[in-house]
């Protein structure tokens, strides 16, 4: 709660970063001015050496970010909540990336229905500023709904993607798509491209997160329809499929779930963290090879049951 008191305690803070200093960090100015509430200088620090970001919204709004650190993928910290209110509309689902710029973004869902995401930036965590609305309609598909896009650096191609779900009626049914950044601003994209393979049956598939491995590319998905919304697990040798269900159901004992994401743990393990929305729980699971899961545990410090569908990033 200190850290809290701190954040409200004033408008407009300088934070002067010293040439010497040897934190690990993408802000590569000597003097760096903050507009926003003030943060300690430790708390500073923290931001831009810290080893995982969380961001998320929550369970009391959909319309402000909270940004986490941590520096063990297990306990995390409040850096700043709210970091950012857009300036319409919702941010839920938010997927962030530290980009070849040095700066942070987050891809976000802007409504519950609509024709398109958004994408954030940010030098510091701290200060947040929009960057694109992107259209989400085209020849391909004019959707109902655009939900959780999710960042993803293709490592065969190098290239920047968005993987987004795409609805053709009222919430359902949904398959995952592909966008591609045409350049590194982030504001013109190419696609979409369907992830073949995610069949549509049903309410079909929400929330998909794709992980590379072992020349596979793995893709944790949510099955969104009535009767099922457990998070099942395809694979495929190209990002765009075609995918095969190689775990299906309640397959790790996760329960009902969605919003999975990602990381890998300083062991080396993978760690999913995954919100159980009729739960109240937000959960994390641990691997060795994206197949065989621990148990879940709930993420501690109160995040649990606060923090709604968001990314970790590993920087």
């Amino acid at each position: 709660m200190a850290r809290i008191q701190q954040f409200l305690s004033a408008a407009v803070l300088l934070i002067s970063l010293w040439a010497s200093a040897t934190i690990a960090s993408p802000l590569k100015q000597s003097n760096v001015t903050v507009i926003g509430p003030a943060v300690s200088p430790e708390a500073f620090k923290r931001a831009v050496s810290a080893p995982y970001v969380f961001t998320a919204f929550t369970s009391v709004s959909e319309s402000n970010l909270y940004v986490y650190t941590s520096n063990d993928g297990t306990n995390f910290s409040v850096l700043k909540g709210p970091a950012y209110t857009p300036p319409s509309g919702l941010i839920r689902d938010p997927s962030v990336i530290l980009h070849t710029d040095g700066k942070y973004y987050i891809a976000y869902t802007t409504n519950w229905s609509g024709t398109n995401f958004a994408i954030a930036s940010s030098a510091d965590l701290l200060t947040w500023s929009l960057v694109a609305t992107i259209s989400t309609a085209s020849s391909v598909i004019t959707p109902v709904n655009t939900w959780a896009p999710e960042f993803f650096k293709d490592p065969k191609t190098g290239r920047l993607n968005i993987i987004v779900s795409l609805s053709t009626g009222s919430y359902g049914p949904f398959r995952p798509f592909a966008f591609t950044a045409n350049d590194n601003t982030l504001k013109s994209w190419s696609g979409p491209v369907v992830l073949s393979g995610i069949p549509n049956t049903g309410l079909g598939y929400i929330d998909s997160f794709p992980v590379y491995y072992n020349n596979q590319y793995h893709l944790f998905t949510k099955a969104e329809s009535n009767g099922q919304k457990h998070i099942e697990h395809a694979v495929a040798s190209s990002l765009t499929g075609p995918y095969s269900f190689v775990q299906q159901g309640d397959f790790a004992g996760w329960g009902q779930a969605e919003g999975p994401s990602i990381t890998v743990l300083p062991n080396g393990r993978f760690r999913l963290f995954a919100d159980g929305f009729n739960s109240g729980k937000y959960i994390m699971s641990d691997s060795s090879d994206l197949y065989n899961w621990s148990g879940y545990q709930t993420i501690p410090n109160g995040l649990s049951g606060f923090v709604r569908h968001g990314t970790v990033l590993k920087q």
